[in-house]
C-alpha cells in the first residue's frame, strides 16, 4: 500500500477561503494525495485567558490574545462545507482537523472517510469519545505525549467504536529541532501498539520525511504554505509548493527503491553481468593437450564464459584444443 500523504494546509490561508482553494491546487499539483485543514469554533477552543505559545507570539506578535488570533485565522463550517466540495472537484481528498465537539459534529455531516486528531487533544475525554462514536479510522498525533497518554487514549478510541487507529509521531514545536525529532520513536509506537504509523513532520525541511518513509511510515503529515513570508503563526515550519513537490517526490522515490525485501538480481542489472564479470581466459596462447596451470590462465572480462568460480576445477585439465592469449578457455 503507497505511502499516504498529507499535505497540511492547516490555518496557513489565514481565514481566506479563496487563498485555501489556491492551496488545494497546489497540493495537488505537488503530487499530495489529501490536503488538510483545521476546523474550529474559536470561542469553544480557547478561553480569553489563554496565552499565545512562544512560536506563535514570534511569528504573530504578542498584541493579541490567543482567542483573537484563532479567531482572526479561522472561517466557518460553510466555508469548510464549500472547500470540501471545492477539493472533490479537483480530485483531492479534503481532510479538517477538529478543535472541538461541534467542528466534530459537522465533520460528521460531511461523511469524511477518516478523521484527525491533533495531538493537544489525546488528553481530551469528551473529545475522544464523541469522534470514536464516528465508528470511522482515525488518524491520531502523538506530539506532546508519553506512551501511557497514547495508551490511555486508544483505549477510550476503541471503547467508543472507533476504527482502525494510525499513530503520527511528531513533535509539537514549530519548527521542531532536528536534535529532538526522535524519529526511532515512531518505531516504538508500532512495537508497542501494534497500530500502523506515520509521521507528522515541523521541521524546516523535509529530509525527514524521505527517513520516515524508509522506515516504514505509512502516512507522512507535511505543513505547506503559498508562501513563507505570509503573516500568521504556522508559514515559518511550512514548505512552499516547490519544496513540498520535491518532498512527495523524493518520498515516492524512497517508497519506489525500497522494494520487497528479498535479494535478487533486478531486471535493469541483467544485462550488466556479462560486462562486469568476469571468465576463465588464456593468459598466453596455450597449445592444444597443454595443462591449465596458473602460469598459462587468467580471469578477465566479460563474464560469458567459464565461471572463476570453476578455477580449482580448470587447473590441471588439459586444453582441448589450442587458445590463443585472452581467449576464452573452453572445456
Amino acid at each position: 500500500m503507497s505511502i499516504q500523504i498529507i499535505a497540511e494546509a492547516g490555518v496557513n490561508h489565514n481565514g481566506d477561503l479563496a487563498l485555501a482553494k489556491k492551496m488545494a491546487v497546489a497540493a495537488k499539483e505537488a503530487g499530495a494525495d489529501v490536503v488538510k485543514y483545521q476546523t474550529a469554533v474559536p470561542e469553544l477552543v480557547v478561553s480569553r485567558f489563554a496565552e499565545k505559545a512562544e512560536y506563535q507570539k514570534e511569528q504573530t506578535g504578542a498584541g493579541e490574545s490567543q482567542l483573537e488570533m484563532t479567531r482572526r485565522i479561522h472561517f466557518g463550517f460553510d466555508a469548510h462545507r464549500e472547500l470540501k466540495e471545492y477539493c472533490d472537484s479537483l480530485g483531492i481528498q479534503y481532510l479538517s482537523t477538529p478543535f472541538d465537539l461541534a467542528s466534530i459534529d459537522f465533520l460528521a455531516s460531511l461523511n469524511l472517510p477518516i478523521y484527525k486528531i491533533p495531538s493537544g487533544e489525546i488528553t481530551n475525554l469528551p473529545y475522544l469519545e464523541r469522534i470514536a462514536a464516528l465508528k470511522k479510522p482515525i488518524i491520531l498525533s502523538t506530539g506532546m505525549s508519553t506512551l501511557s497518554e497514547i495508551d490511555a487514549a486508544l483505549n477510550v478510541l476503541s471503547n467508543g467504536g472507533a476504527g482502525v487507529v494510525t499513530l503520527l509521531h511528531c513533535n509539537t514545536e514549530y519548527p521542531t529541532p532536528y536534535s529532538d525529532v526522535n524519529l526511532r520513536a515512531m518505531l516504538e509506537l508500532k512495537e508497542r501498539f501494534g497500530c500502523p504509523v506515520g509521521y507528522s513532520d515541523h521541521t524546516p525541511g523535509w529530509e525527514i520525511d524521505v527517513a520516515a518513509a524508509a522506515l516504514g511510515a505509512c502516512i507522512i503529515e507535511k505543513h505547506f504554505t503559498l508562501d513563507k513570508s505570509l503573516p500568521g503563526p504556522d508559514h515559518k515550519a511550512s514548505l512552499e509548493p516547490g519544496e513540498l513537490a520535491a518532498m512527495i517526490r523524493a518520498v515516492r522515490n524512497t517508497e519506489s527503491a525500497l522494494g520487497n525485501g528479498h535479494k535478487h538480481v533486478t531486471g535493469s542489472e541483467a544485462k550488466n553481468m556479462p560486462i562486469a564479470r568476469k571468465s576463465i581466459v588464456a593468459k598466453r596462447d596455450i597449445a592444444a593437450g597443454e595443462v591449465f596451470t596458473e602460469e598459462n590462465i587468467t580471469t578477465k572480462r566479460p563474464g560469458d564464459g567459464v565461471s572463476p568460480m570453476r578455477w580449482h576445477e580448470v587447473l590441471g585439465m588439459k586444453a582441448k584444443r589450442a587458445f590463443a592469449e585472452d581467449e576464452k578457455i573452453e572445456l
